[in-house]
């Protein structure tokens, strides 16, 4: 650590002294002025760097010199200048007549590669994406990331609505969940944070299949899922949408921002409101009532430009009530008199200081803090706790011609309290986390580049952890591309994390002194395929092959009374399998289709070794239309085979069609019209979703929808 701090010491007086010979470039587009990322910049003919973000470059040279300017979308431009120049020289580029495929930045792999170019895998399901899920389901992102190839969204509760992301097969736990690549959502925080996390807040949601724990370390054995939250920009933005639908849920959601010369903000304000509901009138609901608030304003400073700071808070307010129809209705009585009410407050905060002293070096700060508090009432039970959780880093990015190297040191921890209500086992947990991290990436020819990670984490309770992992990339020629990958992860033991079902808080047990972490492996293939025609069809095909085994799993047990304890079973869960998927455009239509196959398997099992509530087959197809000023539709098929339930049973497979579409009514005004489940498939018209009777239901595991088929429409306001 005092090595650490040296070198960032004497990487500041380094930096200042080269400040004398430096000329800031500020790019930005002709038309907008917004500014242009990745834009690459060659002095004499020669590369030299590429702007930042914000469109801002660095060069520390003198004399007089040819700079050129290349972005995709943008034409090429010159200028002769005489270096160094202590102003800010502003570089306008103009947009190419012929419209080309957006360049996607991504923030998940550290050094803000371009995802065409990344060694490491990452799926981007963009703004335009999340601009149309907030009109369809603008209370949370499940819908929208369980319509991804290789992800499955599942409900753990039927009454509270818990759910948990499962990536190639492995359990919710073993998925890491950031937010502006802060880790926010596990243990005790974990599902209940996913259910209120709005899309009109995003710019992006990226998708890791696969080991990342290298990246943000433990817990991403499965993958990782990274919010990425709007920025403003020079331009005023404004949205306002009102949503109903079919369920009685109502929907007020509205965003805000806007970056001036030195400040900027963004705001984001959303409110729910939904009743229960008995869609299989059996007397226990389906959709338990609702009431939240989502917070999020963020300010944005720009000191000089070389240097951002970002404040931001989020405050979310969830009342849940669902049980019996009649306690719900206030007409409860010995016989009904079983309900559910979960309260969740979350307040976070998070700091981000970045600064860039060349156009080679960035020195990033950050910091979260969050207070999570749910309390739980049932008719046999009352329990309340909260879970701190708070995160910090120190990353350098050092950037050359061909390589780019990001080292840093993060600590992270929570700490688990009771706080009042019934006697538990488990009264309070902590876990505290401090990794050194360092990532290399190097071009080694033209068109392959090779990506290697180490980290070394040290566990207050579990001691040490060395994960290193390595990734290719080779650009085969304009239409073939390939990847390669394998990498080392591990999880820390935590009887909080999400499970197949949400288990009874009164009956979870400590974890024990002799349960260790587990540790696992992941390997990785890929093909792509790509092919353009005059600018107005575009094909994008990806197979990729995945095999991860975790050793030491840490497997959930429950006895005759009830209670759930942890052990490490003695041999390991292997998931493998496939995962496909196509894109293809023409003109104004898209067409997107993905199959994925998985084999889970529970080895330490003599029989019956297949991971439960997992299909070994699933896909998904989407085909839009969008019709210029007048609006789009859209409609989505997926299709889940059978699955294995809990006592080995197995389940019918199942279709799920759903239809969107929007009307431009005025020039900032859209009406969208959509309906999800329209065959109106349910669990409840397999099986019945309890046993047992109506004052002491015992739920079964859900594998399919419970809700049913839902209409809703929604208005839509623009600036």
């Amino acid at each position: 650590m005092f090595r650490f701090l040296l070198f960032c010491g004497f990487f500041f007086i380094y930096s200042d002294i080269s400040a004398q010979n430096r000329t800031i470039l500020s790019i930005t587009e002709d038309s907008t002025k917004l500014p242009i990322a990745s834009v690459t910049i060659w002095l004499d003919n020669k590369f030299t760097t590429q702007s930042d973000l914000n469109g801002k470059a660095i060069i520390n040279i003198e004399g007089n010199h040819m700079l050129s300017f290349t972005a995709v979308g943008y034409q090429k431009k010159w200028i002769k200048i005489l270096l160094p120049d202590t102003n800010v020289i502003e570089i306008r580029l103009e947009k190419e007549h012929i419209e080309l495929e957006e360049v996607t930045i991504i923030s998940s792999t550290r050094n803000n590669q371009t995802i065409e170019n990344a060694p490491i895998k990452v799926e981007v399901l963009d703004s335009e994406e999340m601009e149309e899920e907030s009109t369809v389901k603008p209370a949370d992102i499940l819908g929208i990331i369980g319509d991804a190839s290789g992800l499955q969204v599942q409900q753990s509760d039927a009454i509270s609505g818990n759910a948990n992301i499962r990536i190639q097969g492995l359990e919710g736990r073993y998925t890491q969940i950031l937010r502006d690549g802060f880790p926010l959502y596990e243990g005790y925080s974990g599902g209940f944070g996913l259910t209120s996390v709005p899309p009109l807040d995003l710019k992006q949601i990226e998708l890791i299949k696969g080991s990342a724990s290298t990246l943000f370390g433990g817990g991403a054995i499965g993958g990782l899922v990274n919010l990425i939250s709007k920025k403003p920009s020079s331009e005023q933005e404004g949205v306002i949408t009102l949503n109903q639908t079919s369920l009685k849920e109502t929907n007020f959601n509205n965003y805000f921002s806007k970056r001036y010369k030195k400040i900027g903000y963004s705001f984001y304000g959303g409110l729910t409101n939904r009743s229960s509901a008995d869609v299989n009138k059996d007397g226990i609901s389906d959709v338990s009532q609702n009431k939240t608030t989502v917070l999020h304003p963020r300010l944005f400073f720009y000191p000089n430009n070389s240097t951002n700071i970002v404040l931001g808070v989020t405050i979310t307010n969830d009342e849940g009530f669902g049980g019996d129809m009649k306690v719900i209705e206030g007409k409860g009585d010995s016989t009904h008199s079983y309900f559910q009410k979960n309260d969740v407050r979350r307040i976070s905060g998070d700091i981000l200081f970045e600064k860039n002293f060349s156009d080679n070096n960035k020195l990033t700060v950050k910091t979260s803090l969050s207070n999570y508090e749910r309390k739980i009432n049932t008719s046999s039970h009352y329990f309340k706790a909260e879970q701190m959780d708070y995160y910090s880093e120190i990353a350098l990015l050092l950037k050359k011609k061909k390589s780019n190297w990001i080292t840093g040191i993060n600590f992270t921890g929570s700490h688990f309290s009771k706080l009042q209500g019934d006697i538990v086992y488990l009264k309070e947990t902590k876990n505290n986390t401090v990794g050194i991290f360092t990532q290399y990436n190097y071009t080694i020819f033209k068109n392959t580049s090779i990506e290697a990670g180490l980290r070394d984490d040290y566990s207050d309770k579990y001691f040490n952890f060395l994960l290193p992992r390595i990734a290719i990339f080779k650009k085969i020629n304009d239409h073939w591309g390939t990847r390669l990958g394998v990498g080392a992860g591990y999880k820390l033991p935590n009887a909080l994390s999400p499970q197949i079902k949400d288990y009874e808080i009164e009956n979870i047990l400590p974890i024990n002194t002799s349960v260790q972490a587990e540790h696992s492996i992941g390997y990785n293939a890929e093909i792509n395929y790509k092919k353009k025609w005059n600018n107005e069809k575009t094909l994008f095909i990806n197979h990729a092959f995945f095999l991860t085994q975790i050793n030491k799993p840490v497997i959930a047990s429950e006895d005759t009374s009830q209670l759930i304890s942890f052990s490490n079973a003695l041999k390991p869960i292997v998931t493998k399998g496939f995962d496909t998927y196509v894109k293809l455009k023409v003109q104004d239509w898209e067409f997107y289709a993905g199959c994925t196959y998985t084999i889970a398997e529970r080895k330490y099992l003599s029989n019956n070794q297949f991971m439960p509530l997992t299909p070994p087959f699933r896909m998904a197809c989407m085909l839009t239309r969008e019709i210029e000023n007048k609006g789009r539709f859209c409609i989505e098929a997926s299709y889940n085979g059978k699955q294995y339930r809990v006592d080995y049973s197995r389940t019918p497979a199942y279709f799920f069609m759903a239809a969107m579409a929007q009307i431009t009514l005025q020039k900032h005004i859209d009406l969208i019209i959509n309906c999800e489940n329209i065959f109106d498939y349910r669990q409840s018209k397999i099986e019945k979703l309890f046993s047992g009777n109506i004052s002491n239901p015992v739920f079964n595991p859900l594998w399919a929808p419970i809700d049913g088929r839902i209409v809703n429409a929604c208005i839509k306001f623009r600036l």
